[in-house]
């Protein structure tokens, strides 16, 4: 009985809603049905009367065939909304134009209803005469007014002359500023002091008249060219945002002022047909303003196009290639903007929403969208005035400066392209709290919204991380003396190496860059409704694949980490691993690669890493070695390497390098070509070769002028039983080839050493 009663409760809950709607869609049929049906009306008396006649199979059916139908009409609806979305794109916004074209007697015989009563409510010819007089009279008394608060606050807006060289941003905007706000001031002072004279003398017919005149085809205008002024600038160049010429700031003041004009005739000339019985609904009056105004833009952008892309592109010479190509497309992306947001506004025409439109959602947003040469000139310029200075000196740092400022003015555009986006959803009512009632159309647009607002999250935190981790690679490397374009390509190796927080960061970066790129990726998918859930599982299967068939992987990822607390190498050191050398050019999570100074590129995974020689951490001692004939004086040799050594010291270029300066080591051995003396040095990682050649250069000179020379290979041919001074030709053949053959027998071992070089 419990499991009756409660199955009871649940098929009320379940199909309550569903019931009619799905009797409807499913239908009978005309067939004879067995199955239990609901009781009408239906309530908790009906339904535990029905479930005491049935069995709890019969339950069980009637229950399963309510779920059924509400699924049917869950699905039904969602297949009419997306249908319902798709006509309304197509047909509906096609038939929404025609409309209007059908309807053009209707609009023509309105105009004459409307001005006849307009004519009659205004008491004739002479009502129309003295309506005419108290506008003079009215907009006098505003213009009067805003002549004096113009002469009050002349010298705020009238820009001085300036250096454009001297000029700092800051200056320009707190003058624009300035001027900006008194013209404003003057244009508010205007409409305020007219309205408020008009609403003391005028008669209600003729004031209605008048506050429609004022604001819209006076005012709002004049806003606009203000507006223009602020960024065009076109009677100061020095003072100009904006990237045009003269004669082409000039003339989008000049269209900026009309197309305000073009929007307030048609605010005020619709408003003049409501009040004035002919409603703009029936004679579709809006729609061929609405062209107009949407020509008049297609036509501006494609005759400015070039002053567009001038703008778009900007002043600074620093531009990268994307960003030149962006700017040729933008005019044709503001055509395309415009005639799409038209053919939006088409759409919400057919679903007979005009209460949208009231707000001009269409108009606020082409604005913001044909202002993006605005705000991007706004962010490069402030990136360029207020991005910190540059930290250290040399190429690395300059780079880094350099690649900050691209860095934040990425970040910049991110920001805006997000305002953008979430002003736009608020233009057109796409919030939170009415996207559950939305259609299939906006809820489309809503979830695409948020995928980008996600995205543009993403983007923005992996800008920032990209950003600090590069700063702080740059102030390491700075720190370390590390210059590119210094780097000797094919030189005998062994420099120093960076620091243990250079190698480590850009190893951090990768993985940070790929675990901001995943995690973003999985949440804007499921956001526009994607199962993520598929994702996730199949990357733990794959997880388990690697773990298990991948032991060797595993094992050169664990090594990798433990070789690097250790601090093993770092790049830019000198290696040995198992006897391959090279510098420490790259390193991963499994792997390292190691450039030989001959030029070739050993890859080397961590797990067949058995012992690393390290040749470039902290010092670096090398010695010497020459040989000088027998008989040379030791103490002479001596003196001569101290000199040397001291000589070296006082040079500036040296002295940083040298860790203990070079000395003699004394004689090390006599060989049978002559005595060999040996001196050395100590010195820093990466300069010890340099200071070899300058030291055997130094060598080679004192030797020259202290009249010693350097011992020589010789091979000597003892002839005791023959007379030398009656050698034949063949014979003195016989004992140059010998003597060459002795040479030769003795070069393959120096040749065999300098090749392991």
């Amino acid at each position: 009985m419990f499991l009756r009663t409660l199955m009871a409760f649940c098929l009320i809950v379940l199909a309550w809603g569903a019931a009619a709607e799905a009797q409807i869609m499913l239908g009978t049929g005309g067939a004879v049905d067995t199955t239990p049906t609901l009781p009408d009306p239906l309530t908790t008396e009906t339904a535990n009367a029905l479930m005491s006649r049935l069995s709890d199979s019969e339950v069980r059916t009637l229950l399963l065939d309510q779920l059924n139908a509400q699924a049917v009409a869950s699905s039904t609806q969602e297949s009419a909304g997306f249908s319902e979305f798709l006509y309304h794109a197509t047909t509906g916004a096609a038939k929404s134009v025609m409309l209007p074209v059908d309807r053009l007697p209707v609009l023509y015989n309105s105009q004459f209803t409307a001005f006849s009563t307009f004519f009659e409510r205004i008491g004739g010819g002479i009502g129309l005469l003295t309506a005419l007089g108290y506008m003079v009279i009215v907009f006098g008394a505003g213009a009067l007014a805003e002549i004096a608060f113009r002469r009050f606050t002349r010298d705020w807006r009238v820009l001085p002359p300036a250096d454009p060289e001297n000029l700092q941003l800051r200056e320009v905007i707190q003058l624009l500023v300035q001027r900006l706000t008194t013209q404003v001031a003057s244009v508010i002072v205007f409409v305020i002091v007219a309205q408020t004279v008009g609403r003391i003398i005028l008669p209600d017919n003729v004031f209605a008249i008048v506050a429609l005149i004022g604001p819209y085809l006076i005012g709002f205008p004049r806003l606009a060219l203000a507006v223009a002024f602020f960024f065009f600038a076109p009677l100061n160049p020095e003072f100009r945002l904006l990237n045009v010429d003269s004669p082409t700031a000039r003339a989008f003041c000049k269209h900026q002022f009309w197309i305000a004009m073009l929007l307030g005739f048609s605010g005020a000339f619709i408003q003049f047909h409501n009040m004035y019985g002919v409603p703009s609904i029936e004679t579709r009056l809006a729609f061929w303003l609405n062209v107009a105004m949407h020509v008049y833009l297609v036509w501006l952008m494609w005759t400015y196009r070039a002053g567009a892309v001038s703008m778009m592109r900007g002043s600074h010479p620093d531009v990268s290639v994307m960003e030149d190509r962006i700017a040729r497309v933008y005019p044709y992306f503001a055509i395309f903007v415009i005639i799409a947001v038209w053919w939006v506004i088409n759409i919400v025409v057919s679903y007979g929403n005009f209460e949208l439109l009231g707000t001009y959602p269409h108009y606020k947003t082409m604005t913001l969208m044909l202002f993006a040469p605005a705000l991007d000139t706004l962010i490069r310029g402030l990136v360029r005035h207020l991005s910190p200075p540059m930290t250290g000196e040399g190429p690395v740092a300059e780079r880094a400066y350099l690649s900050a400022k691209r860095s934040y003015i990425r970040i910049g555009r991110v920001v805006v392209f997000g305002m953008v986006i979430i002003g736009i959803a608020g233009f057109w009512g796409m919030s939170p709290s009415n996207i559950a009632s939305a259609g299939v159309g906006p809820r489309l647009a809503a979830s695409m919204i948020e995928f980008l607002v996600i995205m543009s999250i993403g983007y923005l935190l992996y800008e920032l991380v990209s950003l600090y981790i590069n700063r702080k690679l740059a102030a390491e490397q700075t720190a370390a003396g590390y210059d590119p374009d210094a780097q000797e390509v094919g030189g005998d190796g062994g420099g120093a190496g960076g620091s243990r927080l250079s190698t480590v960061l850009p190893l951090i970066l990768g993985v940070s860059r790929a675990a901001i790129v995943v995690v973003f990726i999985l949440l804007g998918l499921g956001n526009v409704g994607v199962d993520t859930t598929p994702l996730l599982a199949g990357a733990g299967i794959v997880g388990l694949a690697i773990g298990f068939g991948a032991q060797k992987l595993v094992t050169d990822v664990v090594s990798g980490i433990f070789f690097l607390i250790d601090d093993a190498f770092r790049t830019g050191e000198y290696v040995t691993v198992d006897g391959t050398m090279g510098t420490v050019e790259n390193i991963s999570i499994r792997s390292m690669q190691l450039r030989h100074h001959k030029g070739p590129v050993h890859t080397i995974p961590y797990g067949e890493i058995p012992k690393i020689t390290n040749f470039s951490r902290d010092w670096v001692i090398m010695k010497l070695r020459f040989t000088v004939p027998f008989g040379t004086d030791p103490n002479k040799v001596k003196k001569i390497f101290k000199k040397i050594g001291q000589d070296m010291l006082a040079v500036p270029e040296f002295a940083d390098d040298f860790l203990q300066p070079f000395k003699s080591q004394g004689m090390l051995e006599i060989d049978d070509v002559g005595m060999v003396f040996r001196g050395k040095f100590m010195a820093k990682p990466g300069t010890q070769f340099t200071l070899r050649k300058e030291i055997f250069n130094r060598v080679n000179a004192e030797f020259a002028a202290n009249g010693l020379e350097f011992a020589r290979r010789e091979v000597r041919v003892a002839l005791p039983s023959m007379d030398t001074s009656n050698l034949t030709e063949d014979d003195k053949s016989a004992i140059s080839a010998a003597a060459t053959q002795a040479v030769q027998d003795v070069m393959p071992e120096d040749a065999a050493a300098k090749d392991k070089q």
